[in-house]
């Protein structure tokens, strides 16, 4: 493993991902998720490989709804986890790599690709994860991908005042520069070794690993941002507006990467056999 997915699976080890979007204003990027992938599944049941699944808080729903779903991440308590939480839905899981997937070519339907890329700082290894995502689901089968937008230091660092201090203004010039993020002190709050797409990148790694790009999509909009609004997502009605309000701009090109994150649907292309 190299030194940049260490720093990775010491990151997750010691946060605990499965809390991220368990409660809150947090929901907002797991039900746009959720409601983005719906549109696109098969009916049930599919076969999916979840690449980076974490702790399986997608393998849950997508359980639940009568898929078959199997886990691959990179760090070990997560798989651990995932087992122990997930396997009275027949959810399973190893540990491993999206560059080099265990799996046999053309053995799922669905492959979903949404945490890998926030971590693959070299474009070659982005697009040898989007490669075997392609190679293991079956012709014209669906591949969702997610990033993290190259301006969401930025507009983090507004939202939580860290981009009044000096370190945190050059790490954002560098990220806007590159979408290499490094957080080597590891400061809380400041994530870990990442890399940000911009929205136009992210469209054209995935043609560029051979996928049929059907959208590219902005998942929270510009309340990801504002946690003033968090007493408001216990309302129905409040957060059936913040969700509106999230879907109005999901594929407006100017607004893309006002998003925090990015979900790219795509399909792996059709079968040239005869």
């Amino acid at each position: 493993m190299s030194d940049e997915l260490d720093d990775v699976v010491e990151h997750y080890e010691a946060n605990r991902e499965e809390e991220r979007l368990a409660a809150g204003l947090d929901q907002l990027e797991l039900l746009r998720t959720r409601e983005i992938l719906s549109r696109y599944l098969p009916e049930a049941p599919a076969k999916i490989i979840d690449v980076g699944g974490a702790t399986g808080v997608h393998a849950r729903w997508l359980a639940e709804a009568g898929h078959h779903v199997h886990i691959v991440d990179v760090t070990p308590r997560h798989v651990a986890k995932a087992r122990a939480d997930l396997a009275s839905l027949g959810v399973t899981a190893e540990v491993g790599d999206a560059r080099q997937l265990s799996a046999e070519s053309e053995t799922y339907d669905i492959a979903l690709v949404l945490g890998p890329m926030y971590h693959l700082p070299s474009r070659a290894d982005r697009l040898t994860a989007l490669e075997e995502a392609r190679r293991v689901v079956r012709p014209g089968g669906l591949i969702a991908v997610a990033a993290i937008s190259r301006f969401a230091s930025l507009f983090d660092g507004l939202a939580r005042e860290f981009l009044f201090q000096v370190e945190f203004q050059r790490m954002v010039v560098r990220d806007l520069a590159d979408g290499r993020h490094e957080n080597p002190e590891r400061r809380p709050g400041w994530f870990t070794t990442a890399y940000f797409h911009h929205p136009s990148d992210l469209r054209a790694e995935a043609v560029g690993a051979g996928l049929d790009v059907a959208d590219v999509f902005g998942v929270e909009g510009l309340a990801g941002w504002m946690a003033h609004l968090a007493p408001r997502w216990a309302n129905d009605d409040d957060r059936d507006a913040i969700l509106e309000a999230a879907r109005a701009i999901e594929t407006e090109p100017s607004l893309l990467g006002l998003s925090a994150h990015l979900l790219l649907i795509a399909h792996a292309p059709p079968s040239l056999r005869p």
